[in-house]
């Protein structure tokens, strides 16, 4: 159905007075953001339903992420934006999934056996779910686990997306070294020039360093680039696009009270309906580059 409708919308474009190639696509498909914009087109109403918040066109349309890369995408849980860039990066594409270790799931301290042994068979098991996700036009899919990178994917990346994955690997820094080896693994998987586009929860400036540890969702954006700069990337730019200024955190709150989570609120309709007329957390936009 996703790729029926990626057709409709490329015919679409045709009949507007675009002319096609021999292949019947049109000039304007065939540019990379118009290939995303039919790919977010295509998506079931509840994925759009988060397009205001998380901006997937100009999200991607920044980081510079075109169809045919190879793309490291640092826990990709559900799938969100893996749906996206298996359509959009295509045939010639890779995704590439990288979870946290698993010897960190425990340090959460409310996971349950089930849900640990589990995390055992991961990589096999995320691997075959992102399968059910493409089509013969889709990237291909495989994956690994953090600290445990395969030696035969060193080199081969063309970019590395920490989107909404890094508070927690800042957050059990000091117990395992876990953002060190995260940031390692990218910059090993690139290719020289190759990208690093981070999305995070963004805490200000104001805030207390212990709370802006990870712990609580949010990071400061100072210590997010002293950390990719320490590793060997240099900061290339950061965009506003996923800034939200109704999230204004103070030190009692998470970012887990905010939609989607909305933890706290089950039973309080008002601070729900608050928490919702915020929406999805303030965010910072980074784009990084391992050196040529």
């Amino acid at each position: 159905m996703q790729k029926l409708s990626i057709l409709v919308v490329a015919l679409t474009l045709t009949a507007c007075g675009e002319p096609p190639t021999e292949s019947g696509e049109s000039a304007t498909v065939r540019t990379s953001s118009d290939r995303l914009a039919a790919v977010l087109a295509a998506q079931p109403a509840d994925v759009k339903s988060r397009y205001q918040y998380r901006h997937p066109q100009g999200t991607f349309d920044f980081f510079g992420i075109t169809p045919g890369m190879t793309v490291v995408e640092i826990l990709p849980g559900g799938g969100w934006y893996s749906r996206i860039l298996l359509p959009y990066l295509g045939r010639d594409g890779n995704l590439i999934g990288a979870d946290y270790a698993f010897d960190m799931y425990p340090k959460f301290g409310f996971y349950d056996d089930e849900y640990l042994a589990a995390k055992k068979s991961w990589i096999s098991d995320w691997t075959a779910e992102a399968e059910s996700w493409r089509d013969r036009d889709s990237a291909a899919v495989s994956a690994f686990v953090l600290g445990s990178m395969p030696n035969e994917l060193a080199g081969t990346a063309d970019a590395v997306l920490f989107i909404r994955a890094m508070h927690n690997l800042n957050r059990f820094e000091n117990d395992g070294r876990y953002l060190t080896t995260a940031l390692n693994d990218a910059y090993r998987a690139l290719k020289p020039g190759g990208i690093v586009g981070v999305v995070q929860h963004q805490s200000s400036n104001q805030m207390p360093d212990g709370w802006a540890d990870g712990s609580n969702g949010y990071l400061k954006e100072s210590l997010v680039v002293a950390r990719l700069e320490a590793a060997g990337f240099e900061f290339l730019s950061g965009s506003g696009i996923n800034a939200n200024d109704n999230d204004q955190p103070t030190a009692e709150d998470f970012v887990w009270r905010l939609p989607p989570s909305l933890n706290g609120s089950d039973n309080d309709p008002d601070l729900r309906s608050a928490m919702q007329a915020i929406g999805e957390s303030n965010r910072m936009t980074l784009k990084f580059r391992k050196p040529e």
